[in-house]
């Protein structure tokens, strides 16, 4: 409730709350300064050597009248009180010192310090409570704000909201940074204070280079200092979480760097510093970096880091192959825009290649270097994959014929690497469920598991074999449909509504009786199964294949064939669409003009339909002109451009 206060309400809120704090520690420090006799033993030696209470009498009096001056005066300036009671309240605080000063009984100061603690504590309460209609309707406006983001946006954006409000990555990663920056201080100064002393022992600082070099930390000394600082920079949760949000910084720049650097503007590659430590904070709970003793969790987090940096690199080479492919099928020869495209693509391929052979050369074989070794050859893998379809499409691209296979190549080389990458989530699978059941099972482990199982097996699979259908069906949806060659393409004078070009050898008919090139209109249907035209279904039904006429993508008709091999001459189909289209006219048959009825009735329903009566001579000019605006544009079609 407190988070999703407004930045001035939530403001107000941590002043009231620190004004507590600074009260309960004046009230605090009063009664043991009260409650002990003696004061020339409550004094410690720090290990940085510093008297952290001073020994004699007023010294100390002094200091914790300091101490507690400025206790008052932050209480006093955070509940924003007059000069009068704010006056009072610092003198309050202050009493319990004189009874030191005058040596008062011990029964009697700690009596003062209770009667002082008490008075703060109700001036505390009253201002609370003068500030209780506020808070009333604070937490009212926050129910109410709440409950109509949820309405309105639902859970997902009322928790990205808060968490961007209150800059919780930012309070994390400030914390982290200052706890590990005064721990580094720390570590050099008590290094550096036991070297002078043992240099003093020995006698061997005895001028002053000897006193510089002093002041140098050996390459031991440093990697000790470092990996001090890093077991302790993951020793908890909450320090976890830190550096979730230091990395989160790290791998934010690194994805904007590199999507600068290949010229890529889309927004979902920008999300490398929401993916890292996410994937870092899961890794540490599932494998209980925070309980681990020091030199474990050392080990631990150098074997997480070099999963989370594959990880990257699969996102990684996510950013940089949709830029390869826009490169390859945009015909763009410019040298500068595809040099950092294939520069970050080499150096997917080379950095697994250098990480597993390092791996191996210093590790033995086990299932945590299985599993990144596995990551490194299915990343391996996919920039091969990507390479050789972007080869494919540069080498389309510098052809000036069309290239009819170049979308089944395509469709191999991509099929044939997400087969390799399915097996390689099985047996990733199996290599997890293995360190599960024989070396550290965990419920966060089994949940991540399934999650695998889920997206990376079932889905993948499902999809493949979606993909495959799908295939076959366009495939096959294309070889029963009619086609038309020879004078019948010179009658219809007009080019394909897909890729705009002409048609040189065949034509493909649907059952609509719009036509297209049997390559156009296979790859539209793999996105979807209706006409480009008119949006109907692409099935194929005897009946009306036979009986109706197929008209031009213009608007213009031509007669109808009965079956496929007819097509290519064309005589005996005009003549009897003629036939039957007198009979219609004539005496009225039941045989003859019933079906030259239905044919012209068809044709006039059609005809008005498509809003084009009469028009059909200007709408193919018109559509001549766009062909040969467009053409050049074009030419290298593929399922992808679809």
């Amino acid at each position: 409730m407190v988070l999703l206060l407004s930045q001035k309400a939530l403001f107000k809120f941590y002043t009231l709350f620190f004004a507590v704090l600074l009260g309960m520690a004046a009230v605090l420090i009063n009664y043991y300064a009260t409650s002990h006799i003696d004061f020339y033993s409550a004094y410690y030696k720090a290990a940085l050597g510093f008297r952290l209470v001073p020994r004699n009498g007023p010294t100390l009096w002094l200091g914790m009248a300091g101490i507690q001056l400025v206790f008052g005066v932050g209480y006093v300036f955070l509940l924003n009180l007059q000069s009068v009671f704010a006056a009072l309240v610092v003198l309050d605080i202050m009493i319990p010192l004189w009874g030191l000063m005058i040596e008062l009984p011990v029964d009697v100061r700690q009596l003062v310090a209770v009667f002082s603690g008490l008075a703060l504590a109700l001036n505390t309460a009253v201002c609370l409570a003068m500030r209780l209609k506020w808070f009333y309707y604070s937490c009212r406006y926050v129910y109410l704000l709440v409950r109509h983001m949820y309405r309105i946006y639902g859970l997902q954006l009322l928790l990205e909201d808060t968490w961007k409000r209150i800059r919780f990555p930012d309070v994390l990663r400030v914390f982290w940074l200052t706890r590990v920056t005064a721990q580094a201080l720390i570590l050099v100064y008590v290094v550096r204070a036991v070297r002078r002393e043992s240099g003093d022992a020995t006698g061997s600082l005895t001028d002053g280079g000897s006193d510089s070099q002093g002041y140098l930390l050996s390459w031991d000394v440093f990697w000790d200092l470092t990996s001090n600082l890093i077991i302790s920079g993951c020793d908890s949760t909450l320090t976890v979480l830190g550096m979730s949000a230091v990395i989160s910084s790290v791998a934010h720049y690194l994805g904007l760097s590199i999507l600068a650097f290949i010229g890529s503007t889309e927004e979902e590659d920008k999300r490398l510093g929401f993916v890292a430590p996410v994937l870092f904070f899961i890794l540490a709970l599932q494998t209980g970096l925070s309980s681990l003793d020091p030199d474990e969790r050392l080990v631990r987090l150098s074997r997480n880091m070099c999963l989370l940096l594959t990880a990257i690199l699969h996102f990684i080479h996510g950013m940089t192959d949709p830029v390869l492919m826009s490169l390859s099928a945009s015909h763009v020869s410019s040298f500068r825009r595809h040099f950092p495209v294939l520069l970050v693509s080499s150096a997917l391929f080379v950095l697994p290649v250098v990480l597993s052979y390092a791996l191996w050369h210093h590790y033995a074989l086990n299932t945590w270097l299985f599993a990144v070794t596995a990551f490194c050859v299915e990343l391996c893998l996919k920039v091969v994959v990507s390479l050789t379809v972007y080869s494919l499409f540069m080498v389309d691209g510098f052809s000036n014929v069309l290239w009819e296979k170049l979308d089944d190549y395509v469709y191999y080389v991509r099929s044939s690497g997400n087969i390799i990458e399915f097996l390689f989530g099985v047996i990733m699978f199996g290599n997890g469920a293995y360190t599960m059941m024989f070396e550290s099972g965990s419920k966060i482990r089994a949940c991540m598991m399934c999650l695998h199982a889920y997206f990376n097996i079932y889905l993948q699979a499902k999809n493949g074999w979606k993909t495959f259908i799908n295939r076959r069906t366009a495939v096959k949806k294309i070889n029963s449909l009619p086609e038309m060659r020879g004078d019948q393409l010179r009658d219809i004078e007009d080019v394909c509504a897909i890729c705009y070009q002409e048609f040189a050898t065949s034509a493909r008919i649907t059952p609509c009786h719009h036509y297209f090139h049997a390559l156009c209109l296979r790859k539209w249907l793999y996105i979807q199964d209706t006409c480009p035209m008119c949006h109907q279904r692409v099935y194929v039904e005897d009946e009306s294949r036979d009986r109706a006429a197929f008209s031009n993508n213009n608007g213009g008709y031509a007669a109808p064939q009965d079956v496929a091999a007819e097509a290519e001459g064309g005589g005996p189909a005009r003549t009897r669409g003629r036939r039957a289209a007198g009979g219609g006219r004539g005496s009225g048959g039941a045989g003859c003009g019933g079906a030259g009825q239905r044919a012209a009735g068809g044709q006039r329903q059609h005809r008005v339909r498509r809003g084009r009566v009469g028009d059909a001579k200007r709408q193919r000019t018109h559509r001549r002109r766009l062909y040969q605006r467009r053409h050049r544009l074009h030419r290298g079609l593929t399922a992808r451009d679809l």
